[in-house]
């Protein structure tokens, strides 16, 4: 299946085939990349059903480029619950779990926190982990950012009338309030998502279909966290199911394999 074309909102007739096309777009965003002059990949994952997703797709799709390949992928989490590894709520223990125990990138360039640190120190760790990752780069530019986004519109832990909207110097803050549990998490900042070459928002359910229709059609004056995310000179792409794009009167390109 042919990933979607970059700067639209692809509108997919059922998560399994949303599923198929974005591990599509990450093989090929990783094949433009590895022969490009960088000659490596960075890729920033987010949690929730974009695991099972990438888990069920992404091997299959990133096995015909071999093992070498793998080997100059970087893997970043775009947020992480302060929970232990083998925590059900942490991030990285399950695309440990589902997801890289079928991907074989080195796990020296799998960035992790340190959930054994205090909240506040485990960001500082985190973003001293990124900028050793991304020598060079005053705030790191991944390659491709996947996205999710709250029926409150919040994406990573980024959550509507926080002040960490407001943050401009730290590629990474800690969260002690989270009002989704657990309260402690790490996450990236505005800076950084809106510093990537591409970032693909991927959606799905009619439980997101009313904020979907707030963030890409209204003009709030108080927007919502995703709504921020607009990528300085880089792509962005929203991929939805139809569930999730059902309210919406804007402009999209319907995908489907029948």
């Amino acid at each position: 299946m042919a990933a979607p074309a970059a700067g639209l909102i692809s509108v997919f007739s059922s998560p399994q085939e949303l599923g198929a096309s974005l591990a599509q777009l990450v093989v090929q965003r990783a094949a433009c990349c590895l022969d490009g002059p960088r000659g490596r990949f960075t890729l920033g994952l987010s949690g929730g059903s974009l695991v099972s997703m990438l888990a069920r797709d992404l091997p299959a799709a990133a096995a015909a480029a071999g093992p070498a390949s793998l080997a100059r992928w970087t893997l970043g989490f775009c947020d992480e619950r302060l929970v232990p590894f083998e925590h059900a709520e942490s991030t990285y223990g399950l695309y440990r779990t589902h997801l890289l125990s079928k991907l074989p990138v080195p796990d020296s360039q799998v960035i992790t926190i340190n959930p054994q640190l205090p909240v506040e120190a485990a960001a500082e760790d985190y973003a001293k982990k990124l900028r050793q990752a991304f020598q060079g780069d005053s705030i790191p530019v991944f390659d491709l950012l996947l996205l999710g986004v709250g029926p409150d519109g919040h994406t990573c832990s980024l959550f509507p009338d926080h002040p960490l909207l407001q943050e401009r110097d730290r590629i990474v803050a800690p969260v002690s309030d989270s009002p989704k549990p657990p309260p402690q998490r790490v996450t990236l900042t505005l800076p950084v998502l809106n510093a990537a070459r591409t970032v693909v928002f991927v959606v799905t359910g009619e439980g997101k279909a009313a904020v979907l229709k707030r963030i890409l059609e209204d003009k709030d004056s108080e927007p919502l966290p995703a709504a921020l995310v607009q990528p300085h000179t880089g792509t962005l792409c929203w991929l939805l199911d139809e569930a999730a794009a059902r309210l919406l009167s804007v402009p999209f390109e319907k995908h489907s394999t029948l």
